[in-house]
């Protein structure tokens, strides 16, 4: 596998300057268990996700993931990944991101599906008028979202404008006026603290028709890895969890264009060997999407 992953680097590599070359990415992490040396026991690695896809705003340019392997979560890594980026990141509110918003090359935009989150996880223990007007005012949002899904970016930026920055205004408004009539302690009350701080990282979306509401691309390839967890028990090193990451890179990508991961990575393998380095993009799944598609049309 060692050689296998020497073969694949450079492809690897070509996704993640891919990826890292637009404008809006959207960022997160997860755990995987890894073996530590020694003792047998397991140790808690890092697996993060970045993700490049803008065909909800209608555009063409092929959408990619790739994924980076820590043995860690300190801030410090995604500064280390991010360090050519600039643009929009959408993210969580981890505070490892925050470092990366210093100098205005990266902002923040943050994801509504959290903030939402806040409220539902509430409303589910206890439902009160409050949490039920909040989901309902976010789903409105969304519902905003869902008839402009694959419209060029200039007219979800007019939409947006017109329908809904007056819902966030009152949203806003409303949030704050609920504050009053709130225990200082209660959970209903983080969750709308939550909701304010982040305003700024929230809306930023309805000024750009390239962004998203919601940070669910980096979710999405997420899935794989959760997936992954429950057929395997852990990375045997953490060079394993660098061989999971370009692993899960290639077949993130591949998926994201359409086609079938086994396939691909088969076709990759039997011709990397013999492949110029100088033409790597020629194997990058967009690359190679027709030949495979039409191979796949055969077989079927």
């Amino acid at each position: 596998m060692g050689a296998t992953s020497e073969l694949l680097a450079p492809l690897v590599d070509a996704l993640r300057k891919h990826v890292l070359s637009a404008t809006k990415i959207h960022a997160d992490d997860t755990p995987i268990p890894v073996l530590a040396p020694g003792n047998g026991k397991t140790k808690t690695g890092r697996l993060w996700t970045y993700v490049r896809d803008d065909r909800p705003a209608g555009e063409s340019t092929a959408p990619a993931v790739w994924f980076a392997y820590s043995e860690d979560r300190k801030g410090d890594h995604p500064q280390q990944h991010l360090k050519q980026f600039k643009g929009a990141l959408q993210a969580d509110a981890y505070s490892g991101f925050h470092h990366l918003y210093g100098d205005g090359a990266i902002y923040e935009v943050a994801c509504w599906a959290h903030a939402r989150r806040k409220f539902h996880d509430i409303h589910a223990l206890h439902a009160s008028p409050i949490t039920t007007e909040a989901i309902a005012r976010i789903g409105a949002l969304y519902r905003i979202e869902e008839e402009i899904r694959g419209k060029p970016a200039e007219v979800r930026h007019m939409i947006r404008q017109t329908r809904a920055k007056p819902l966030l205004d009152d949203l806003r408004h409303w949030l704050e006026k609920s504050l009053c009539s709130l225990s200082a302690k209660s959970e209903t009350t983080a969750a709308i603290r939550y909701t304010l701080s982040r305003w700024r990282a929230l809306t930023r979306y309805v000024d750009d028709g390239l962004l998203e509401i919601d940070n669910s691309a980096a979710e999405r390839a997420l899935r794989a890895v959760a997936l992954g967890r429950k057929n395997y028990l852990f990375a045997g090193s953490d060079s394993g969890g660098e061989r999971a990451a370009a692993i899960y890179s290639l077949i993130g990508s591949a998926k994201l264009n359409g086609l079938n991961p086994e396939l691909y990575l088969r076709t990759v393998l039997d011709q990397i060997a013999t492949h110029s380095i100088r033409r790597i993009d020629e194997l990058l799944p967009w690359n190679l999407a027709v030949a495979l598609q039409s191979e796949t049309s055969k077989a079927a």
